[in-house]
């Protein structure tokens, strides 16, 4: 099952009705980031750079380094897997976002679940920069997928 390993690829999309620059801003800086998806980053994200994202809820972090960034078009991350953004601006309000994370580690069944819970959880931040950004909502998305997995603080 390596194969697995070379050709599987999650990948989550949304158009987001916002110009690319503000829908890039949002992954770049954490004061923005950390109201859809972590709650807590070490920095900015900049070319040649490691950061620590943390979920305080969920007692959890990960190392990032970032491997590139292309303003207003791509980023580029390694957090045990590769994570990939392409911003494509559509209209003078309107950014497609791609995202896709390939490099799952595992045998065949680990390799899957990895991809499916990427996709899953690359769809909800995806849904929750849209609400933010358009409407100016914050969902708790990623805070509420898993509300039994909280860890006491």
């Amino acid at each position: 099952m390596e194969i697995l390993n070379d050709v599987l690829v999650a990948k989550a999309e949304m158009l987001i009705r916002k110009p690319v620059e503000e829908v890039f801003e949002a992954f770049i800086d954490p004061a923005i980031t950390s109201k859809f998806w972590f709650t807590k980053s070490s920095g900015r994200l900049e070319t040649g750079k490691r950061v620590q994202w943390d979920w305080e809820m969920y007692g959890a972090s990960a190392a990032v380094d970032v491997i590139e960034i292309e303003e207003n078009k791509r980023i580029l991350i390694d957090f045990g897997t590769t994570v990939e953004w392409i911003f494509t601006s559509r209209a003078e309000n309107e950014t497609f976002v791609a995202i896709t994370n390939t490099g799952f580690k595992g045998d065949g069944a680990d390799i899957v679940k990895q991809a499916l819970d990427s996709t899953e959880g690359f769809t909800i931040v995806l849904c929750g920069l849209k609400a933010l950004l358009e409407h100016d909502i914050i969902l708790n998305l990623v805070s509420d997928k898993a509300p039994d997995a909280h860890v006491e603080r």
